[in-house]
């Protein structure tokens, strides 16, 4: 089939270049045209483990291509994605649509037959039918209908997500795009992936509904683990206990600062907005929000204190993106702790494998080599993002860096024993504080 994917960003390019990995035909478009002159030379503009191998072998089988222009993508077409950026708008809750929007009228004057056009992005219940509406009032004479096909890719492991995932969630109103969907993804399709048919207002919210949960267990375990440090609890042995029930499950049970990144902040607070507009208050997912913002600045907290305050003195930082095995460090915890601990008089440096690219746009610190350069001279460090480098740290070398041996491990990827043992002492989350 032929399809056109309208934005080349975390979700349209890792989509895209996996839709022409199952026999399609894919022109990714952007209006960036810097973007898109990377792409054609064979550089990945984000980070994604697999994504640049996948992207190579189906360019050089004629199967995916590159281009600024909607209209020659679009025009006979089978389907046209729009996964363009849909973030919070300045200042607000509500998901800003104005990309989206401005893609449906572009795709509606390049129609050329029967077209599906599909919403990629995550979008607020309602905004299919918007977008129908505007291709209409561009297009009266168009045929084509509006899917709703969210996405659900993991950050660092989004290319097994797509060849593998749960499920598959459609959400469409007739049978001619139900079958231009099935077809699509059929060889998902052939592997027995559950593909869910709805509504497009179900689709829609499936997709919030989904993050939200999450970032509900998220905040949950985080709660417990706070709890833990008050009664001497291990906040690990309470989430295997509670996770080994199969009702309940053991993912997102990983106590933490708090959730980050592209999806879980927006899409809880869109959930939000959406929710008191048609008057029916998410309570839970309103907590939420509340108490993953104050846990970050609670996590500052929590290092200066292990310090015995951090003014002068210089604090190491491992891990700046929101979770390892990506570059994103939209909305990371890392974006709050950092300058909380400034604000207190701490001196950072810090590394991350993939994130300084990033980092030295939206921080202004020291940015390190590699680990142990962010640890020499330093009077302790704090892991902020278990990236697997860090978790095999040589702990020797590392108490002789330090002026201080003392961790700070926000994600408990270290033993407290082990580290007690090795003349450290050790702060983690929701475990006993060890010392030598």
């Amino acid at each position: 089939m032929r399809i056109a994917m309208i934005g080349t960003g975390y979700v349209g390019l890792v989509s895209g270049a996996c839709l022409s990995e199952f026999g399609h035909h894919v022109v990714c478009v952007d209006k960036v045209a810097e973007k898109i002159a990377r792409l054609k030379a064979g550089e990945i503009p984000i980070f994604e483990p697999g994504l640049d191998e996948v992207v190579a072998t189906n360019v050089k089988a004629g199967r995916l291509t590159f281009s600024t222009d909607i209209a020659a993508a679009a025009k006979g077409a089978d389907a046209v994605f729009i996964a363009v950026g849909t973030p919070s708008r300045r200042g607000e809750d509500d998901a800003d649509l104005q990309y989206v929007f401005a893609a449906a009228e572009e795709i509606a004057v390049a129609l050329d037959g029967y077209t599906v056009i599909v919403t990629k992005s995550t979008v607020p219940v309602g905004t299919g039918r918007e977008v129908e509406k505007i291709v209409r009032r561009v297009r009266p004479d168009a045929q084509f209908d509006v899917a709703s096909n969210p996405e659900f890719l993991r950050e660092g492991s989004a290319i097994e997500d797509f060849r593998r995932p749960d499920r598959v969630v459609v959400g469409c109103d007739t049978d001619k795009a139900r079958e231009v969907m099935r077809e699509i993804y059929r060889p998902l399709y052939l592997n027995e992936t559950p593909i869910l048919f709805t509504s497009r207002e179900s689709s829609e919210l499936i997709k919030y509904a989904a993050n939200a949960f999450l970032a509900t267990k998220i905040t949950f375990i985080n709660e417990m683990a706070s709890l833990c440090e008050k009664v001497g609890g291990d906040v690990q042995d309470v989430a295997r206990g509670i996770g080994l029930d199969g009702r309940i499950g053991s993912k997102f049970l990983h106590a933490g600062p708090g959730f980050g990144g592209s999806c879980f902040p927006k899409d809880t607070l869109a959930l939000r907005r959406t929710a008191q507009n048609h008057g029916a208050p998410t309570r839970i997912v309103e907590a939420v929000i509340e108490v993953n913002e104050a846990r970050k600045h609670e996590m500052a907290q929590k290092i200066d204190a292990a310090f015995g305050g951090v003014k002068g003195k210089t604090v190491a930082i491992l891990g700046l993106t929101f979770k390892p095995n990506t570059d994103d460090m939209r909305d990371a915890p890392s974006l709050v702790i950092v300058p909380d601990l400034q604000d207190k008089g701490a001196t950072i440096k810090a590394f991350d494998p993939e994130g300084e690219r990033e980092a030295r746009k939206l921080l202004n610190i020291e940015l390190c080599k590699d680990a142990y350069d962010a640890i020499d001279g330093a009077d302790g460090v704090v892991i902020l993002t278990e990236w697997n480098e860090f978790r095999a740290l040589d702990i020797t070398r590392v108490k002789g860096l330090l002026k201080r041996p003392l961790m700070v491990d926000l994600r408990n990827i270290y033993k407290p024993a082990q580290m007690a043992g090795a003349g450290f002492t050790y702060v983690s989350v929701g475990r006993k504080t060890v010392s030598p």
